[in-house]
């Protein structure tokens, strides 16, 4: 999934090696764009002419599991295998106890701020907490007259704000899959993003634009914070160098869990291949330690391996000259003990995040109360699942 042309060399040395490995097999890579991908593999799916092995996210590829689409991995390999990957990466590709794909690499969000902005508000160090944020944000405003931050809630764009309520300690559904945020937790959670925006802590295009606002305001210079992957610095680096050179990064803000996001891609195999095992042979190389190592190196995410996970930090804690993107790097590996992927698999995924969205919104255009946005929110959902 939109990986060309920057890792062309990158794929065409694992696939010559791999093909050199299995003289008999020949691997057509084809990249996809973003956002083309999830249409043309509901198309390949239907008509039953998918690849044999494709490179999804869970959430999407969720959607598909639940209705069968993917191989049952827990047929396909050992437990030796499964647990040479780490534990909670794993769950995230799993659906009521089936495995439907293998983990890849991995990006957890960091913090990047803007140390002139900081340093122009008189604040020393960046929130850690959304507690510490919304007051960050009021002070950020008072004494330099930008907003600290945007989060989009826009219901089709990132899942950060639904990911977030995980974070305060709101449990989304239980386990019938209804709603389980029509609680004091949720009221409270709702009313966090429905104060920051009545105050006028937020900009009002939170509810129209996507997380390319919150690049497009912080490469700017208009924001304190930006809330991404480290792989992002070299982006900045190259679209705002003046932006970049006061760029620092922290970690992850999060709530009273003190829970950490991490977002996985991974590799399905769909049940209708007629290589099963050529497919789960592919897949488990291309995931494997050395070559997930030197992919996390290239493209400044992360491995999904136990072995390579040790082996990347121990490697950035040996250079000695690290440069804002190893800092970032360092900041980011350094989380994924407590990273998990926040929202779990499940059907209709996006349907939960567009009502919850959407009464959000309700909420802070004072169309409805918190407690009826939480409450129309819950049973809209549970109207869909019943």
């Amino acid at each position: 999934m939109q990986l060309q042309p920057e890792f062309t060399p990158y794929f065409t040395e694992v696939i010559k090696k791999y093909e050199s490995e299995n003289e008999n097999l020949k691997v057509r890579w084809i990249d996809v764009p973003w956002e083309a991908m999830e249409s043309k593999i509901l198309t390949a799916v239907s008509a039953k002419t998918a690849p044999d092995v494709v490179n999804l996210n869970p959430n999407f590829a969720s959607q598909l599991a639940s209705r069968n689409a993917w191989l049952d991995l827990n047929n396909q390999m050992t437990p030796e295998i499964k647990q040479q990957y780490l534990p909670k990466i794993w769950a995230a590709s799993t659906l009521k106890e089936t495995s439907f794909g293998f983990p890849w690499y991995l990006t957890t969000r960091i913090t990047m701020y803007n140390q002139d902005i900081l340093s122009q508000a008189e604040i020393k160090e960046p929130p850690q907490t959304f507690a510490e944020l919304a007051e960050f944000a009021a002070k950020i405003q008072e004494k330099t007259n930008k907003y600290a931050m945007f989060f989009t809630f826009v219901p089709g764009d990132s899942g950060e704000v639904l990911e977030s309520l995980v974070q305060m300690g709101v449990q989304l559904v239980d386990d019938q899959e209804k709603a389980a945020f029509n609680n004091p937790d949720g009221i409270a959670a709702f009313r966090y993003w429905v104060d920051l925006y009545q105050k006028g802590l937020l900009p009002p295009e939170v509810l129209t634009q996507g997380h390319r606002q919150a690049i497009d305001l912080y490469q700017s210079g208009q924001t304190a914070l930006l809330f991404s992957g480290a792989e992002f610095l070299s982006n900045i680096a190259t679209n705002a160098p003046t932006i970049a050179q006061v760029t620092a990064a922290s970690p992850q803000i999060t709530g009273k869990t003190g829970k950490k996001n991490v977002a996985v891609m991974n590799l399905v195999i769909p049940r209708d291949t007629d290589k099963p095992e050529e497919a789960v042979k592919f897949a488990l190389f291309v995931t494997n330690t050395e070559n997930q190592l030197t992919f996390a190196k290239a493209a400044n995410v992360l491995p999904s391996t136990v072995d390579g996970v040790k082996q990347y930090i121990e490697e950035l804690k040996q250079s000695p000259d690290s440069t804002p993107i190893d800092q970032a790097r360092q900041v980011s590996a350094m989380q994924l003990n407590d990273a998990e992927v926040l929202v779990p698999a499940m059907k209709n995924l996006n349907k939960l995040q567009q009502l919850i969205y959407e009464n959000l919104q309700a909420a802070m255009l004072k169309e409805k109360t918190v407690e009826q946005a939480v409450q129309d929110a819950a049973d809209a959902w549970d109207s869909m699942t019943s």
